[in-house]
Formats: structure tokens, sequence, C-alpha cells
């Protein structure tokens, strides 16, 4: 095993460029203005290290599993690092997620040591039963009467060095957004943070005087293993659709931000709001999104406020296994683009070097041992499956989700990416959907993605869910639809116009019942982009039964 430790990119850069800005943060407004505040490398570094002494002090030490509840921040980046540094095990779980799924996941792995703001050690006292494990708990910011420790206190004046860790050791609990149930809390290594780490340096090429607009915090901390220096915006990381465009736009031109990470929901957002004010952002060198597929619409509007020759990109993965494929805008708008509208489902690029990706014939049954009959027939819609450097080997104390999602290759592990896709004659993967939200009909499956991007091509048309009324086996496909925010909307007009299309396409050949959503569509709290068609479905089959509208 090598002895590795992923805080080691930090010092490395600490070394390298002790000067260079790792990540700005907005502390307050003054005259209208953001007031920042920032860590170089060598100061992150050092803060890291003397966070690191305290923290091990107190026993939070290799092998703890440790709650991080923090604000995005200069603290948020020096704690995760200072966690790495003890060896301890860093737990992250969307604070927004459903309180009975924060609950179960909190109790399920058994924290140790519990490091939050204020509010969440409140609400660390409503969960006592979950939390009943913590023996360590760490307030950042100002304590009241819980007890413990807190952060100012725990600022040693010596840094301590990163403790020795092999590259299987274990480093995080990352848990999954739980758009298709309750989160799964994914095993990470040191050793899979290292290999994202160089994968993404591999695909995207960043340079040493890079700036990254940090809008989502876990992707922000490979960019600072990678010297980028992480520029937080004045936003509620949980809440990325409602993000102000113009305190984004003012973060990107203060720091000549040359990167930017955005779910769809945000760029829609700012590519509004930039095409309303002819806005354009020469500094930046690409833009990344993921989450879900990006409209057409959105990346033109994109596309527009970049110079001549920057990409949107749209890397496809999922918490257990990220980088598994990449693809351009160029590549989109010019030619795939096409392909989606006329129900082909998403082309989310070539599989990215060092990782083999593979599709199965669909089942929904665990798989023990690879085996090359599981293989589907070229170009038939399948599961994806993923095995390489970075994907993770298991889910916490999952044994059941475990089976389903982890298949044994001579001693490597294959991840079930739990989304259809199939393969095109040119070596690219078109996505189709989760597995989990295949229609069962009497005439056959049918797949979501594939027939919703096909409606999303209207303008009057925010966004689709396809969801089925009766019995798998026997369901009957209904297009739900949620109309653009604001607009003025002729209802039976636009059902009817969607109907023509549906009859025009194949793929949408079937779809013969399209009903209006009242509102928005529940969507996951990390991206506010996934569409929970499970709730939708709950809904159709409650409302939408017997032929009622």
């Amino acid at each position: 095993m090598i002895s590795f430790n992923i805080a080691d990119r930090l010092s490395e850069w600490a070394g390298r460029t002790p000067d260079k800005k790792a990540v700005v943060a907005v502390q307050g407004r003054s005259g209208g203005k953001p007031v920042y505040a920032h860590y170089t490398f060598a100061q992150l570094d050092e803060r890291a290290g003397r966070y690191a002494a305290g923290l091990h002090r107190v026993g939070i030490r290799k092998g703890v599993r440790t709650v991080l509840m923090v604000t995005p921040g200069l603290d948020f980046f020096a704690l995760v690092f200072a966690l790495f540094r003890v060896g301890a095990t860093l737990v992250l779980i969307d604070p927004g997620i459903d309180k009975k799924a924060l609950a179960s996941c909190l109790k399920e792995v058994e924290p140790e040591a519990f490091v939050g703001m204020p509010l969440a050690h409140v609400a660390r006292l409503v969960f006592r039963a979950a939390l009943r494990t913590v023996r360590i708990n760490v307030t950042v910011g100002r304590r009241w009467f819980w007890g413990g420790h807190r952060l100012q206190d725990l600022l040693d004046a010596e840094p301590r060095p990163c403790e020795r860790t092999a590259s299987d050791d274990l480093a995080a609990i990352l848990f999954t957004s739980g758009s298709t149930g309750v989160p799964k809390g994914a095993v990470y290594t040191h050793g899979i943070f290292d290999s994202q780490v160089g994968m993404l340096q591999e695909i995207y090429g960043f340079g040493p005087d890079e700036a990254d607009l940090s809008t989502f915090p876990m992707f922000a901390l490979f960019l600072a293993a990678l010297g980028v220096t992480s520029v937080i915006p004045d936003m509620d990381s949980r809440k990325p659709a409602q993000a102000d465009p113009n305190k984004l736009i003012e973060a990107i031109t203060d720091h000549g931000c040359t990167n930017m990470f955005g779910s769809p929901a945000l760029l829609d957002t700012l590519s509004r709001h930039g095409e309303a004010h002819h806005t354009r952002l020469p500094s930046l060198r690409r833009v990344l999104s993921a989450g879900a597929p990006v409209r057409h619409d959105i990346l033109l509007r994109t596309k527009a406020m970049l110079s001549e020759g920057v990409q949107v990109y749209t890397p496809y993965g999922a918490t257990e296994a990220l980088p598994v494929a990449n693809i351009g805008s160029d590549e989109v708008l010019s030619d795939t683009h096409a392909l989606t509208a006329s129900g082909q489902g998403v082309c989310v690029g070539r599989p990215v070097a060092g990782m083999l990706v593979r599709i199965i014939r669909i089942t929904d049954e665990p798989i023990e041992t690879w085996t090359d009959g599981l293989l589907a027939p070229v170009g038939e819609v399948g599961e994806i499956t993923v095995r390489g450097p970075v994907v993770t080997p298991a889910y916490y104390r999952r044994p059941e989700q475990t089976a389903l999602a982890k298949i044994d290759e001579a001693g490597q592990v294959v991840h079930r990416m739990g989304d259809v896709g199939r393969f095109d004659a040119d070596g690219r993967l078109w996505m189709c959907g989760r597995k989990t939200h295949r229609l069962s009909t009497s005439q056959g499956p049918l797949f979501t993605i594939p027939i919703e991007m096909v409606f999303n091509q209207d303008p009057d048309v925010w966004r689709t869910a396809l969801v089925g009324l009766g019995e798998p086996g026997t369901q009957t496909p209904v297009l739900l639809v949620q109309v653009q925010p604001g607009a003025q909307v002729d209802g039976p007009a636009l059902i009817a116009r969607l109907l023509a299309l549906a009859a025009r396409h194949e793929a949408t050949a079937r779809i013969q019942r399209i009903e209006l959503y009242p509102g928005s569509f529940p969507v996951d709290i990390r991206h506010n982009a996934k569409i929970n068609r499970e709730t939708l479905t709950r809904w159709a089959n409650d409302r939408l039964a017997g032929g009622q509208a």
C-alpha cells in the first residue's frame, strides 16, 4: 500500500505558490460592495496544520468519524484539510435534506465527533438520538449552552504534520444527493481523492494562474488540491437556482475567475440574466456543469456570455464514481443536440482515460461476479457500469445497497451507475435516464430522458417528467409538464402542440396523455436540477387515476 494523504496536495502547493490566494470569501458588504477575506496557499496550509494540532489534541484523530457542517468559506476549507491531515474520516451530508433522511444518515454513520456552526449544533440536539455516539463537539462560531470545544481554542501554535495514511485508508463518507431515495454514504479513500484530482487536471488542464467561481463546495476542494484559487460567491450553496446573478458576475469580475462550476439550474438563472443585460464574461476559460442534463437553451445562452472558443463542459459521473465521461458544448450544439431533440437521449461524451465503461442488460437484482455474458448487445439500451481508479468500493454500512450497486471483477470493483444508456457507433455514451424511473408498459419499457428531451425543446416548456399510472407491466405513460416560470400559457393549446410533436417521433409516439403540473417540480437539494420522479409518480397516481385532470 502506498503511503499518501490527500492533504499533501495542499502542502505541495503551499511550497510552490505560497503567496497565491487559495480561497476567497465574502465577509460582508460595505457601500453595496463586497468585502473579501482570503487565505493564501501558505496561510491555508498553516491554518489547516494548526487546526489539525488542536483537533488531534482533543481526540479527533486517525479513523475518527467526524461530521462537518460548516458554511462554505475560509474555515470550511481549513477544517476539511485539517481533518484529512489528522487522518479522520470526514462525513459530509447535504444540510438541506429531509429531516428524517438526515437522522437516518447520521444514525448509520455513528459519528464520534461533530464540528459545526451554532445552528448545526442546535440541529444536533434535535437529532440527539441519531448522534448518541458523538463524544467530541466543536463549535465554529459562538458556543451557547451545549458545551464542548470552540474552534478558536483549537488553533494551536504549531502545525501538525500530515498523518501517514495508506492510499486505501478511509478519508471520507460522502452522501449521495438522495434524489432517488434515502442518501447513501459513498466510501472515499485518500487514493480515490488523489485519482480524481489527477483525472480532472488531465481532462481540463488547469493552469497555475487560475481561479474558480466555486458554487459547489465539494468541487472547490478538488481545485484547491490543484493549486486553483477558489472564490466563494455571496450565495446559499443549498439553493443554486436562487443565486443572485449580479453577485456571481461580481465575483467573477472582481477576481478574474477562469473557471466556473455551476449546476444547470444556476446556469439557467445566470444565463437568462446575461441575455437580458448583454453580459460577457471574458475571463472564463471553461464552464463545467453537472447534476442533470443541461438544456439546449441554457447552453446557447451561457455560450453567448463567453469568449470565442470557450466551451461549457458537461462531465458525467456520480458521487460513487466521478469523472466517468466528458463532452463539450461545441460537439453538443453542432452534432448531438439534433439527435437529442429527436428522442435519442443525451450524449454525455466519451469515457475519460482510465475508466472502463460498459453496458449490461437491465436487471434489478444484485450481481455478485462479473462475466462478459452480462453485456448488452451493441447499441441496445442497458445499465451503465464503470470500473476505474475513482470508483468507490462500497456504501458505508449499507450491505444491501452495496450488493445492488457493486460487482466483483477479479478483485476490482465495477460500479452500476443506476443510469441506463447505450454507446453509439462513434464510441460516445448516451444517457437515457435512471433505471428506477423506467416505465414498464404492456408494450415494453419506456425510458425517461429520450422522451422528455423531445418535449423540453418547446419554448413554453420549462421541464417535463415521464411518469406511469398503474402497476408495473401495465403502466400508462403520462407526461407532466412544468411551464416556463412566469409564462402566460394557453394550456389546451400547449398540450395539443405537444401531442402533435409526440406523433412526429418514434421515441414519443406512445405518449398520448399530457398534463400541466401545478407549480414547480420537486428537485434535489444539491443541484436543484434532478427531478424527484418518485414524488411525481405518487402525485399522478393519486390525482390523475381514472382519467381526471
